[in-house]
């Protein structure tokens, strides 16, 4: 799945790059697969506890239910890119929003242990795809002046849909009395939390037939006036879309298709961009970002916070996050993708190191003195706005447009899978490593956000109002 090769804009064309409002509707729609991303990666935190009880289970085993949907999403994330280059953008996005909606219903209705692991793979399936997807549609149909922050449309739904998420499993948590086996439409809580990504997926399938595929994939398959049509959508009436026809076509002509030996080259496997890009998605998890929104509610409670206190905090978190990506939205083409990710990692290091420090004073019974408790809360609140407003935005966005057009598909996916690996070893080892050292496990966290300072400062280049073609 390859990027629309750009030349150097037009003054013309600088001047009046689109028709701005038409393309971020396009963007949003496409982006609804951000929202899935975001609502099924955390609608599982209201679920956690109420898992433990029912199967009776430790934290190792639980751990692995919540963690395996993260294999199926380096699956559906390391294939989606040569699927779109075989049946178009929309396509995929339309098997992946069949999947979102299967794995809803099965997830929320499952016989045993094994059943809702399944169900939650195949939901992994469905995310990883639309992890690949959404920024490469989006990129290529976005003008050059403005695709970060129209990338970024991609961020901010998933952002949403994790506040969403939030949102609607305290609702649903309050309906059932606090508790989250409390009975709600006939079944316990935490199904109806799980059942409810029902709505948007199916959404999501209808916006994926309301979109016009990516002209870039219909000049490669040879639907020149489709591709036409689409260009003059986009790029507004006033462009030669014979010129521009011809331009796509020569780069797709010019192109191999992608191949996972294209990336190959050194002494090091992988050439080096490559490498860097595995970089990114490893240290935007390594972080640990998604501790706070796949465990959230069961680590306030383990220090001592009320249960429905700690899905309130959940959803508080959720609204910093669209904040912080907010502002990442208005900075990224401003800026720069670098500025920000320096900015992003110090701001990260201090808070975490500040929660490390506070969990450190947890009793012997579990709960924080009121210092530590306001210190943790606050610090956990500022970490993740530093992630929304930084590593959050920037990685998305740059993974979409830092590899030349050559290897950029395979390139993404690789990525993509990198990204989602390291998120199911944070996520699949958070539960052990609090029930050893809660502060020991933020220290490591900690200590991740340092080194991800200078490794953007020697490794990551910036891409900021680069066209695509410019990447190589």
């Amino acid at each position: 799945m390859t990027s629309t090769a750009e030349t150097p804009p037009q003054p013309t064309r600088a001047a009046r790059p689109a028709p701005l409002a038409h393309v971020a509707s396009i963007a949003a729609a496409a982006a609804m697969g951000g929202f899935l991303f975001g609502y099924d990666s955390s609608v599982i935190n209201g679920a956690v506890e109420a898992i433990r009880d029912r199967y009776d289970v430790g934290s190792a085993v639980l751990a692995q239910v919540i963690a395996i949907a993260l294999i199926g999403c380096a699956i559906g994330a390391a294939t989606a890119g040569r699927l779109a280059d075989r049946i178009g953008r929309t396509r995929c996005m339309q098997i992946a929003a069949v999947l979102f909606t299967v794995s809803a219903v099965g997830s929320a209705l499952p016989f045993a242990l094994w059943d809702l692991a399944m169900w939650r793979v195949i939901g992994g399936i469905a995310i990883g795809m639309a992890s690949v997807i959404g920024p490469a549609y989006i990129a290529e149909v976005s003008p050059p002046a403005y695709r970060g922050r129209l990338g970024s449309f991609q961020q901010a739904a998933i952002v949403i849909g994790i506040a969403i998420s939030q949102l609607v499993n305290w609702g649903l948590l309050n309906a059932a009395g606090g508790d989250q086996r409390g009975e709600l439409m006939g079944v316990e809580a935490w199904q109806v939390m799980l059942g409810v990504m029902v709505i948007p997926a199916v959404l999501y399938g209808l916006f994926s037939f309301a979109i016009p595929e990516s002209p870039r994939f219909l000049i490669s398959v040879g639907r020149h006036e489709q591709a036409r049509r689409v260009l003059a959508e986009v790029e507004g009436e006033e462009i030669d879309a014979d010129a521009r026809v011809a331009e796509i076509e020569s780069a797709v002509r010019g192109e191999e298709k992608p191949a996972f030996a294209d990336l190959l080259g050194g002494s090091f496997l992988f050439r080096p961009i490559v490498w860097i890009g595995i970089g990114l998605s490893v240290f935007q998890q390594f972080v640990g970002i998604n501790v706070a929104f796949y465990y959230s509610s069961t680590l306030w409670q383990s220090v001592g916070v009320d249960p429905a206190d700690s899905f309130f905090y959940s959803f508080t978190t959720s609204i910093i996050n669209i904040v912080g990506t907010v502002i990442a939205m208005l900075l990224v083409d401003r800026v720069g993708r670098r500025p920000l990710a320096v900015v992003g990692s110090v701001g990260m290091a201090v808070a975490l190191a500040l929660e490390a420090w506070a969990f450190s004073a947890r009793s012997t019974g579990g709960e924080l003195p009121s210092v530590q408790g306001w210190v943790a809360l606050i610090a956990a609140h500022v970490f993740v706005l530093f992630f929304a407003l930084s590593w959050g935005v920037v990685v998305w966005v740059m993974l979409g447009e830092m590899f030349p057009s050559r290897i950029r598909a395979a390139a993404l996916g690789v990525a993509a899978g990198a990204q989602w690996i390291a998120n199911w070893a944070i996520t699949a080892s958070f539960p052990s490593l609090a029930d050893w050292n809660l502060s020991g496990t933020y220290v490591i966290y900690t200590v991740f956000a340092a080194l991800s300072i200078p490794f953007v400062l020697k490794f990551v280049k910036e891409t900021k109002g680069r066209t695509l073609e410019e990447m190589g």
